[in-house]
């Protein structure tokens, strides 16, 4: 039952990663129409008509959304690697690290996405038409529930081998 539920973890773990880089590295954030065209941005660039160009301003909040999904995504790989190495033997501490450092990395990535979402709302909501969440925001999300499943997963396992060699008490009475 303990290699179930790390190996449970180690999927759930890298599925998170995955989601979770690729919602960093797109540019599907947000999706609004600018003057007529339909326009999209990610963290990194806006791209309007398909013309995709760098943020040239330097806004607190995409700053402070970049530096903690990136945050995310190493603790993320910590977790995954540390639980991987360990999934032969799940009473180590590794298992309990790795379980430590997703339901990290599935904090930071709430951090990030609720920043965005909150300055998003009330910064671009007023400014452009039809302002709508898209895809990559949306796979952040799913990566923050699965980084938590995850990371509970580990600690279970964990919680489990500890228990299980623990020895039985024998009373002498």
């Amino acid at each position: 039952m303990v290699f179930t539920l790390v190996g449970g973890a180690s999927l759930c773990g890298a599925a998170a990663l995955v989601l979770l880089i690729i919602s960093t590295a797109t540019d599907y954030w947000m999706q609004y129409r600018y003057s007529g065209n339909a326009a999209n941005q990610g963290l990194w660039r806006f791209c309007i008509n398909r013309k995709c160009h760098a943020h040239t301003l330097s806004v607190a909040f995409w700053d402070a959304t970049r530096a903690f999904m990136l945050l995310s995504v190493l603790g993320c790989f910590a977790g995954v690697l540390l639980g991987i190495t360990a999934s032969k033997r799940p009473r180590s501490r590794r298992v309990q690290t790795g379980g430590i450092a997703l339901l990290l990395s599935g904090f930071l990535a709430l951090l990030a996405l609720a920043i965005y979402t909150g300055m998003t709302i009330s910064f671009f909501g007023k400014r452009y038409i039809d302002l709508r969440f898209s895809w990559s925001y949306i796979l952040g999300w799913v990566g923050i529930i699965l980084a938590f499943a995850a990371g509970i997963l580990q600690l279970c396992a964990y919680q489990r081998g500890v228990s299980e060699a623990a020895p039985a008490s024998v009373s002498d009475s």
